[in-house]
């Protein structure tokens, strides 16, 4: 199976829809993006913005999930951002914290107010 990612205006994905890789098939039995996004076209009535999205991450760096971003710069999907001091590596389209998390065997959360990884019991 294919996986394509509905994305709205903005490029946000919307919803994630699989598709039978016969879809995909050209005339020389090559799968074709192209393809798969006609075929969608015609089965959602005319809507035409989606991308297809890797499962197992071998294109696009990351598997697209609901309110993920595809930017088009780096061709990959996005998570949204999970803090204001987290930056996007565009080599693995990932968010990275100011501060390696400590790796020690211990638990942590992060702390935004503070920038840091604090220690916690939680389960």
């Amino acid at each position: 199976m294919a996986h394509f990612a509905k994305l709205d205006e903005n490029n946000v994905v919307l919803e994630v829809n699989a598709v039978h890789n016969n879809e995909l098939l050209d005339e020389n039995g090559q799968e074709s993006e192209a393809k798969g996004i006609r075929f969608l076209t015609a089965w959602s009535g005319g809507y035409s913005n989606w991308k297809q999205t890797s499962y197992n991450k071998n294109f696009r760096k990351n598997y697209a999930g609901i309110g993920f971003t595809y930017m088009e710069s780096i061709d990959a999907f996005v998570a949204p951002q999970p803090y204001p001091s987290w930056t996007l590596n565009q080599t693995d389209a990932l968010w990275h914290p100011p501060v390696q998390k400590p790796n020690d065997g211990k638990r942590y959360i992060w702390d935004e107010p503070t920038t840091s990884w604090v220690e916690t019991q939680q389960t």
